[in-house]
């Protein structure tokens, strides 16, 4: 059965004692195999240039005078992620993401640039088969400041925490503390967070200190016990300015709510 949920928010990038600029996004969640379509609002595009970037990289651009367009491995930065899955709409630039993965959850960004930059940010939860009930949950951070994804375990005795980031184990501990690691310590970790992990004993929690643009994506938390697995995904967004939230569920046919005007 097919299903779609949206939950919308908008929000300011403060610039101090500046006029800030305003931003707003969507926070949706598919199943497995569904398009995704991210709306870029645009009706004809003739000035403007459009940017679509996963986790800050570039993944499709166009031009209103179609002088240049890209998706995927076309772009400067971009990969075989998506390998012929991205559809670009050449009037609006609005993006379809065919045959959705679970890989494809994460943070997208749009960019519009005209007399002025917008931006617009999509955090994505894909569903799998056996993952229906692990919806993403949107955590917003500012660059520079650090941010603690919380398991949910008052005292680890028994359990195996394991946290990933992009699919890619960077923390582990056992109730018993035999088996403890973060970063390059862990197997399958490198050194992108730089001495930047904290990990609780207790709880498992995972602090991520002085945080960058590139730590931008997916943190999956998976905890093992005797007879279960639990999992818990935090799909983290970085700023490089102070926001301040409102949200608005379209579920329950609320009107957007803004900070100030724009």
């Amino acid at each position: 059965m097919k299903f779609l949920t949206i939950f919308t928010f908008h929000c300011c990038l403060l610039d101090y004692d500046v006029f800030g600029v305003c931003m707003d996004g969507r926070s949706m969640s598919v199943p497995e195999g569904e398009s995704l379509y991210l709306d870029t609002n645009v009706k004809v595009n003739q000035q403007q240039r459009i940017r679509w970037s996963f986790s800050d990289v570039d993944i499709a651009e166009i031009t209103g005078d179609l002088s240049f367009n890209c998706t995927g491995v076309q772009c400067k930065d971009g990969d075989g992620k998506f390998r012929n899955r991205l559809i670009l709409d050449s009037q609006t630039g609005s993006l379809t993401i065919k045959d959705s993965r679970i890989t494809d959850t994460g943070v997208y960004k749009l960019q519009i640039n005209e007399s002025r930059q917008t931006e617009k940010i999509f955090i994505v939860t894909v569903i799998g088969f056996f993952h229906f009930g692990s919806h993403g949950e949107p955590v917003f951070v500012v660059k520079g400041d650090s941010v603690t994804l919380h398991s949910g375990v008052e005292t680890n005795q028994q359990e195996k925490i394991r946290w990933y980031f992009n699919n890619t184990r960077i923390a582990q501990i056992t109730g018993d503390f035999t088996e403890i690691c973060t970063d390059v310590q862990c197997n399958e970790g490198n050194e992108r967070f730089r001495n930047r992990l904290k990990l609780d004993h207790q709880t498992g929690n995972l602090t991520i200190m002085n945080i960058t643009n590139t730590d931008s994506g997916v943190f999956r938390l998976r905890i093992i016990s005797n007879d279960s697995i639990s999992e818990k995904i935090f799909i983290v967004a970085v700023f490089d300015e102070p926001i301040i939230l409102k949200h608005n569920d379209e579920e329950n046919n609320a009107k957007p709510s803004i900070t100030d005007e724009c």
